[in-house]
């Protein structure tokens, strides 16, 4: 069986990298989890997410390895030894046949390899993460194979910036490291509040990082987990949701 839709990034990443983002088409879970949902930390049967991840990998011809996801910065390299369920945000490999794997239901996920395919990394960047800095973590980890300059970055779905609405706080957060931050939040109908362009915040932070080749989620309609029912888990629509997962791995 597969995993029905799945989006393949659209960029020049070298022969031997692949990568994929699933959708919510193509598994087994029911009800509010419908129907591929990856997440076994969200309520759904634990025997539907066995029959889901194990046609993931089918689908990859690769093991996903799931993080504990905590909103935070630490990175964990990866090997045929990692078991699921060790807690980070990003996640790093140079092995063959082990993908790095971020779930998702409204933050931001983002995949990343170098000009010529020696490593691929991912990164689960919420807001939380996103201002600590998990994304500069994830690109530190070339640091030995490849300059930023060398590197490629894929953003996947997240909440997009009509619907992810926030406080002064992640406001301020944001915008005390980098002024120019603010070009990515709006005056919400409520006052106090605002909408907040998270897919722009992360193409900022990489850009500061050194990244100039970015793809993928550029703030479109499209790209938004809230507003894409069909296509999309979404916590923040659902409360009670699953989650979907993008994924990066070499041959």
């Amino acid at each position: 069986m597969g995993i029905g839709e799945a989006l393949v990034p659209d960029w020049p990443a070298p022969p031997g990298v692949h990568a994929l983002c699933t959708t919510r088409e193509g598994g087994v879970s029911r009800g509010s989890y419908r129907s591929l949902n990856l997440g076994d930390h969200v309520g759904d049967a634990p025997a539907d997410v066995a029959v889901n991840r194990a046609r993931l990998r089918d689908a990859l011809g690769a093991r996903a390895v799931f993080l504990q996801q905590v909103h935070g910065t630490r990175l964990l390299a990866l090997d045929a030894q990692t078991p699921d369920g060790a807690a980070g945000d990003a996640c790093t490999t140079t092995a063959a046949g082990i993908a790095c794997s971020i779930m998702v239901a409204d933050c931001l996920p983002v995949l990343f390899t170098d000009r010529r395919g020696r490593r691929v990394a991912a990164a689960h960047a919420g807001w939380r993460g996103l201002a600590a800095g998990v994304l500069e973590e994830a690109v530190s980890a070339f640091a030995a194979e490849a300059g930023p300059g060398e590197l490629l970055a894929w953003l996947g779905p997240c909440i997009g910036s009509e619907a992810f609405e926030v406080g002064d706080e992640v406001r301020t957060a944001f915008e005390a490291a980098a002024p120019q931050a603010r070009q990515c939040f709006k005056p919400a109908a409520t006052s106090g509040k605002w909408l907040a362009d998270l897919a722009g915040l992360a193409r900022q932070r990489l850009q500061a990082a050194g990244l100039a080749q970015l793809y993928g989620n550029d703030g479109s309609a499209p790209w938004c987990t809230v507003n894409n029912p069909l296509r999309f888990f979404s916590h923040r629509r659902d409360r009670v949701s699953g989650r979907f997962a993008a994924c990066i791995w070499r041959d």
